[in-house]
């Protein structure tokens, strides 16, 4: 076997361990783990400030680098995540419906770990934390396989993690982490069907492309997000601005910041100058349309936009805008040009904004809210392990429960089939 095969095979055995681990030995993995990462809060910058100078060295984007850094606030994240994981019901044994067969069998059905989960992630070390703890809650394995660029983050945050997991009574191998950077692995590895159960991938498209053409192991794709907002001719224009404004500039560098703002023709001379001068001060490169730009008089520092601005991913300080007719048209646009990730309506209108909702197609749709709010910390899942964009087997923000799937547990005396 392998350098991958190898740890599969060792998955898979921990993974059969983890069936017998009871809630409380769980919990008190996750709470200790998360009073460490406060503990060793220094030790943990220090890590990551090797990747960053490396990072900077070799021209990593704004974008990138935002992701990559590891600060007060986002190691106390980790910390609180890992807490409040550990403080819900433990979804595993969980009989979701039960009925009595005519011949006097039981059927129940009841939820179970899905095994071995793979993780294929760019750029956040977070996430190394935040899906190691998901998948322990749940009693998967794990095997993660970070980007180069946050190599020395992932593996500090990995030996941490296993390092106080093993005091506290977890299998050895239940999270692993591929330290060889070279990425023959992740050819290997999406290939791993013989081991791994499902895999994840956190990233650009160039990634997800990869493994969707490649793998022979199921694939939950997460990520990919052209988010959108579109201001109705009816919205509360005090709203608009602030709303745009989190949706873009928050943190621009995250799946859930909004890439393309659409607004009603009917509203635009009353909301776009202010919304305009807004972006602009927050250092936003703005690329308009040509009737937006007839509207803000052809300012010089906006661009117009070119056709491959609308569907683009910028994960940046950028930012395309563009005239509708009406709600129709705007539904159609975001069809046709969002991932399925989070979308946004600014209305006052009770019928726009249930059209609104039951017509777009993706996994979170907001009526009146910042789509920044699509995580799994802020849907009261303690973290994430993605957020899908397709269909099957979840959709939106990934917690706990995600992470599982069922089986029947059928009791009988002796009947058999006639």
């Amino acid at each position: 076997m392998n350098y991958i095969e190898e740890m599969g095979k060792r998955a898979k055995e921990a993974s059969k361990k983890l069936l017998t681990l009871n809630t409380e030995t769980k919990n008190r993995v996750l709470t200790m783990i998360a009073a460490e990462l406060i503990n060793k809060k220094e030790e943990i910058k220090k890590a990551n400030r090797e990747d960053l100078e490396k990072g900077k060295k070799e021209g990593l984007s704004f974008a990138l680098l935002d992701r990559l850094e590891l600060t007060d606030d986002r190691i106390e994240a980790m910390a609180q995540s890992l807490i409040e994981i550990a403080a819900f019901n433990d979804p595993i044994g969980e009989i979701l419906e039960g009925w009595k067969h005519k011949n006097g069998m039981t059927i129940e059905k009841k939820r179970v770990p899905l095994g071995v989960i793979g993780i294929i992630y760019e750029s956040r070390p977070n996430v190394t934390v935040d899906s190691a703890g998901l998948a322990i809650k749940s009693s998967n394995a794990v095997i993660l396989r970070g980007s180069a660029n946050a190599i020395n983050s992932n593996i500090y945050l990995s030996n941490l993690f296993n390092e106080v997991g093993l005091k506290a009574g977890l299998p050895e191998n239940s999270v692993q982490l591929i330290e060889d950077t070279d990425r023959k692995f992740v050819n290997e590895m999406v290939r791993l069907n013989e081991y791994i159960n499902v895999l994840i991938p956190r990233g650009g498209k160039g990634l997800k492309k990869f493994i969707i053409e490649n793998a022979t192991v199921p694939v939950i794709e997460t990520g990919a997000g052209v988010c959108h907002i579109f201001v109705d001719e009816s919205a509360e224009k005090d709203i608009v601005s602030p709303i745009i404004e989190n949706a873009k500039t928050q943190r621009p560098s995250t799946c859930n910041s909004i890439e393309t703002v659409l607004i009603h023709k009917n509203i635009a001379d009353k909301v776009l100058p202010e919304v305009t001068e807004i972006l602009l001060e927050k250092g936003v490169e703005l690329r308009y349309s040509k009737e937006a730009l007839e509207i803000i008089r052809n300012k010089n520092d906006i661009k117009l936009a070119e056709e491959e601005d609308f569907g683009a991913e910028y994960l940046d300080m950028v930012m395309s805008l563009k005239l509708v007719n009406d709600i129709n048209e705007a539904i159609e646009y975001i069809n046709s040009h969002s991932t399925g990730h989070s979308d946004s309506i600014i209305t006052q209108s009770i019928n726009n904004a249930e059209k609104f909702l039951n017509e777009v197609d993706s996994a979170a749709v907001y009526v009146n809210v910042s789509t920044r709010f699509s995580d799994g910390g802020e849907f009261g899942f303690g973290g994430e392990i993605g957020i899908s964009t397709q269909k099957l087997h979840a959709r939106g923000p990934m917690g706990v429960r995600e992470l599982t799937t069922t089986k029947y547990i059928i009791r009988g005396n002796g009947q058999i089939r006639k």
